[in-house]
């Protein structure tokens, strides 16, 4: 007995193919969505590549760009099979390739689940790869005659402003580093000079940050140096007073964003995942009721869909028999005799 049979005629034909076409021209625009996410992530990844421990990101853009295309090709000519189903004379050349498109659209759909965890689960991976980056970024900053290191102080400072934030997890990340370039560095001054001498790797430390980091929102001037210490500014307490800098750390900033981002996309990939199951179960049943007419030169008679021929379970045991013959045919024959001489 066959899967969830409906009854058809000819209106609810045209209403389903109707229905079915507008559903794949949808589809088709959720594709170029998709598509354009993909392009838009994959830049956002390439504008902080230079704060990114790896490329492996990637991956992820490059299948929405992947499944955003397949999925305005796919849809496409689904919506063209709807288009032409009910002439019988143009339907007749799709039918023979329906079966073989079902099975695509099933092997689309899994692809697109694969794309969705793939959006969930790689976003500890993107923070593994900020918190890696952005301390070599940090480190990397005062580099800016270094080939390869040139554009990273503009890219650390365009971060900071843009995200709001200072350093890698907070600002105090600044104070571990030497981020001012020697060349911009006094070494006939004796308070510059005592402090290379007395750090043991030679650097010039220091509790200052970038002007990056300055909130523009503060009432008071940018105290951007000393901030530890009390006396070099009036009427001030780094214990108390609400600092005028940004205290929240770059890679928290970073991952939220990227994470919301891929979270979205995640979404609309899961519900691209509904509407192309809903395109599936509408065709099927569009393909048999047109193939179960009675009289298919008389359009007026009814006929009868289904999503599946048999029951779950007799088309389940089908389909496991299948893969066991197919298994069995592909293993060598043992015992057999030997040929004769």
């Amino acid at each position: 007995m066959p899967f969830m049979p409906v009854k058809f005629t000819l209106q609810k034909r045209v209403k389903l193919a109707q229905g079915l076409w507008m559903l794949y021209w949808l589809s088709v625009i959720v594709g170029i969505l998709i598509f354009s996410l993909g392009i838009f992530f994959k830049i956002e990844l390439r504008k902080r590549s230079e704060m990114m421990d790896n490329n492996e990101n990637h991956l992820v853009p490059n299948l929405l760009m992947l499944v955003g295309a397949l999925a305005c090709g796919i849809n496409a000519f689904g919506g063209k099979v709807c288009h032409d189903s009910l002439d019988p004379n143009k339907f007749s050349k799709w039918k023979p390739m329906l079966k073989m498109f079902l099975l695509l659209c099933c092997g689309f759909n899994v692809l697109l689940l694969l794309v969705a965890l793939l959006c969930f689960l790689m976003q500890f991976a993107v923070y593994l790869t900020l918190a890696e980056g952005l301390k070599n970024g940090i480190k990397f900053y005062k580099d800016t005659d270094t080939p390869g290191r040139c554009f990273m102080k503009r890219t650390l400072d365009m971060t900071q402003i843009e995200f709001r934030c200072c350093g890698n997890n907070n600002f105090r990340d600044w104070f571990e580093v030497q981020w001012i370039s020697n060349r911009y560095l006094d070494m006939s001054n004796d308070v510059v000079k005592d402090r290379v001498l007395s750090n043991v790797e030679g650097k010039y430390l220091m509790d200052s940050v970038p002007f990056s980091c300055c909130n523009p929102g503060s009432p008071r001037p940018c105290i951007q140096h000393h901030l530890t210490n009390n006396s070099a500014h009036y009427d001030y307490d780094h214990r108390t007073e609400e600092l005028n800098i940004w205290v929240r750390g770059c890679r928290e900033a970073l991952f939220s964003y990227y994470s919301s981002m891929m979270n979205s996309i995640g979404a609309l990939v899961i519900l691209t995942i509904v509407l192309e199951s809903v395109d599936m179960a509408g065709l099927k049943y569009l393909c048999t009721a047109l193939e179960t007419m009675a009289d298919p030169e008389n359009p007026e008679c009814e006929s009868e869909g289904w999503l599946l021929e048999k029951g779950v379970k007799e088309t389940f045991a089908d389909v496991l028999s299948k893969v066991k013959t197919m298994g069995k045919t592909n293993q060598v024959e043992e015992g057999g005799d030997a040929p004769e001489a």
